[in-house]
């Protein structure tokens, strides 16, 4: 992501965008953790990517943040509302450290953790 104002640019990679996204999915009430899919982990091991922000692909297109994230739920949660608590956690979180609109949230439920 990159933005111009009169003193210079502003870039802002899409891995600490994937980061913060992270971080505020692990902070949602009913989240276990993210999920990491196969194209995560060949992006982590071969090309050097964040742990941190395994289970999280960001796309940005005319300074708007398209996020899919992969999680996986703690049993006996409702589904739904804790994926809409996630989509408005990001979303706040990432309007706010970037200044930038965030046009969707995919949420894609990977699995149930039973263990407490």
């Amino acid at each position: 992501m990159n933005m111009e104002n009169e003193y210079g640019n502003i870039k802002i990679n899409d891995d600490v965008i994937a980061v913060c996204a992270a971080k505020a999915a692990l902070e949602t009430e009913g989240v276990a953790s993210l999920a990491s899919g196969i194209t995560t982990a060949i992006t982590g091991n071969i090309l050097g990517k964040s742990p941190d922000a395994r289970g999280v692909k960001v796309g940005i297109s005319d300074n708007r943040i398209s996020i899919d994230l992969f999680v996986i739920v703690e049993y006996g949660i409702k589904i739904p509302s804790v994926a809409w608590k996630l989509q408005g956690n990001i979303k706040k979180e990432l309007e706010s450290l970037t200044g930038m609109a965030v046009e969707n949230i995919d949420v894609h439920i990977q699995g149930i953790n039973f263990e407490k």
